[in-house]
């Protein structure tokens, strides 16, 4: 069948951008979510302007029998994973830590952290077996920084970076390559989500200066995949030009 990447996360944002992408690059893809009728417009659109074959999975990776129960579920050369894409993953709110909801708290550490274990787990021992295989995880520049307001948050992702970091050493003797990607602001639905729904709020957050696009992501990713077998891209930290890292801006007024 060909090259094949799993994607989680995809029904929006980089997740969908980096399916979008890696499907023109020639890969097979399998696209997660918790969204089935995004998914499925995915699929069309990556049918679209590719030959690539494409399978779209439903379920919530904070889940762990799903996720279990989906990798369980693929078979033949749907198992044969060459890239795993760990995008799915979220803020929720914005509160100093002695006011924060214990149950956003819960929904992140499940989502960026726990779920990217979940899957990762799995998918790293069909690579092992396989001699071969490329995980990518999608951090922030919360990995390594924190922010007033954003401690849980930053929390899970400082996690996800060291994650990425053990897993290198852990897969290292089966040839196993894990890089991570640590975006600064990026324009997507990620404030959105943040704020529960406030448009108003979410469109602020942009305000000022041009932030990275989900297309800017998923180049990045495309172009770390696509190094020759003795290279690994290890942590690539990225920002756009008005951001310094998690907290300071250059915002013009007006523009």
């Amino acid at each position: 069948m060909g090259k094949l990447a799993l994607i989680t996360g995809a029904s929006a944002g980089i997740g969908r951008a980096t399916a979008l992408k890696l499907a023109k690059d020639g890969y097979n893809i399998i696209v997660t979510g918790r969204r089935n009728d995004r998914l499925e417009l995915l699929q069309a659109e990556i049918k679209s302007i590719s030959n690539v074959n494409v399978f779209t999975a439903q379920f919530d990776i904070q889940q762990r029998e799903a996720v279990t129960e989906f990798i369980n579920f693929l078979n033949g050369e749907w198992r044969d994973i060459d890239v795993l894409v760990n995008n799915a993953g979220l803020a929720l709110g914005n509160d100093a830590f002695q006011n924060g909801n214990l149950d956003d708290w819960d929904t992140m550490i499940d989502t960026n952290v726990k779920g990217m274990m979940y899957i990762s787990k799995l998918v790293s021992q069909i690579m092992v077996k396989r001699g071969k295989g490329h995980i990518v995880n999608v951090t922030s520049t919360a990995s390594t920084q924190v922010y007033k307001d954003g401690g849980i948050y930053c929390a899970s992702k400082h996690a996800a970076l060291a994650l990425s970091k053990s897993m290198r050493i852990d897969l290292l003797p089966h040839g196993i390559k894990v890089s991570s990607v640590s975006p600064g602001a990026v324009d997507t639905e990620f404030s959105l989500v943040r704020f529960k729904g406030n448009q108003q709020k979410a469109e602020s957050v942009y305000e000022g200066y041009t932030p990275l696009n989900a297309d800017d992501i998923a180049n990045l990713i495309s172009f770390i995949v696509s190094q020759p077998d003795h290279v690994n891209i290890n942590d690539i930290e990225v920002t756009c030009v008005a951001q310094a890292n998690a907290y300071y801006f250059d915002k013009k007024s007006g523009s």
